[in-house]
């Protein structure tokens, strides 16, 4: 089992019944997947971009990521339907622990002048999004090998009812929030 698993099964979920005064253990919020997403302008230019793109997604997530394709047409970026932009990795139970417990402990540690992350970036249902400038900060990217620093988000979903209850829970898992 993850290690992230068993504390969210140990401590985690004990502090949030106290803490808002649940009384059934199935209203405890809990993480239900993480989206990480890659976006990328140049890939209309130059195509070749997506596939180190989908490779070193594939390397920090430990799952094939999925070619996203455009909705519409906008004329001034010269975009047609259908062209691939970026790509995109959904995780769920066992990596998408793994994923987070490496995320919070070892990747955010490396970024330059590191603070903590921003307590605002909810989106008033209780899940969390990340904005990652490269992609350099985990320790499964080789810096040789990369051709063009990328970033990427990392979106957290979970069942959370509203804001205060999904920073709660994201704290008590260890997420390094700022003062």
């Amino acid at each position: 089992m993850a290690r992230l698993k068993e504390v969210y099964q140990n401590e985690v979920v004990q502090k949030l019944r106290t803490e808002f005064n649940y009384k059934n253990i199935m209203e405890v919020p809990k993480i239900e997947k993480v989206v990480i997403n890659m976006g990328l302008g140049e890939a209309i230019q130059n195509v070749k971009i997506l596939d180190s793109a989908v490779a070193e997604v594939g390397k920090i997530t430990g799952q094939k990521a999925v070619i996203t394709k455009a909705k519409k047409s906008i004329a001034s970026f010269k975009l047609r339907e259908g062209m691939p932009i970026g790509c995109m990795v959904t995780l769920r139970r066992d990596r998408m622990y793994e994923f987070l417990d490496r995320l919070m402990n070892v990747s955010l540690a490396r970024v330059r002048d590191f603070k903590g992350v921003s307590g605002k970036a909810f989106d008033g249902q209780g899940n969390y999004t990340l904005g990652i400038k490269e992609q350099l900060i985990f320790p499964e990217i080789n810096y040789d090998e990369i051709d063009k620093i990328k970033g990427l988000n990392v979106t957290i979903v979970t069942s959370a009812k509203n804001d205060e209850e999904g920073k709660a829970l994201l704290k008590h898992m260890g997420m390094p929030f700022r003062n």
